[in-house]
């Protein structure tokens, strides 16, 4: 399907489907799924929405003993603590998000902290698929590791304006 082959802003992606008359909210790929199904003529089965928390959340004073509620969000409480005890590199990653989604009530804030220091290592990780940018400018430094900004930009402007099964490497 020609709509398949190429790279879509998820701004881009609402505002069609908004024209199809289609739910334009989601995530990116939710987002794609649901205008590739429409303009191939098949019926999109919404997933099933995750219920939100609706528990108790950590509003501090927080310490190492604080237990973590299960259903915590990454809050902006949370955040101030661990920032407090970890320094301003301290940002909410797939590996803390996934940490706080899965809390059941038996992890403690240090659990938390113990759980950030044991996932800083390794080198990089992996970046998701909808961001494909991130993974661009990361394998773009790799190649180039001089190359200034605005080089980046053309190479990501002639990397996106290709359709995907044509792209080839950075």
């Amino acid at each position: 399907m020609e709509f398949l082959r190429w790279y879509w802003l998820k701004d881009e992606l609402a505002a069609f489907a908004r024209e199809r008359g289609l739910r334009a909210t989601g995530s990116k790929d939710q987002l794609t799924a649901r205008i590739a199904a429409s303009l191939g003529g098949r019926e999109f089965v919404e997933p099933a929405a995750r219920p939100r928390p609706s528990g108790r959340q950590l509003s501090g004073p927080l310490t190492a003993g604080t237990v973590i509620p299960a259903g915590q969000r990454s809050s902006q409480v949370v955040r101030a603590w661990l920032t407090e005890q970890i320094g301003t590199g301290f940002h909410f990653d797939a590996a803390m998000r996934d940490f706080f989604g899965r809390s059941d009530g038996t992890k403690t804030m240090q659990d938390a902290l113990d759980h950030w220091h044991a996932t800083r290592s390794g080198g990089a990780r992996d970046i998701d698929g909808q961001f494909e940018f991130n993974r661009f400018t990361r394998a773009w430094h790799r190649a180039h590791p001089d190359g200034a900004r605005h080089e980046l930009l053309a190479a990501w402007r002639d990397y996106r304006d290709r359709p995907v099964d044509e792209r080839g490497r950075i």
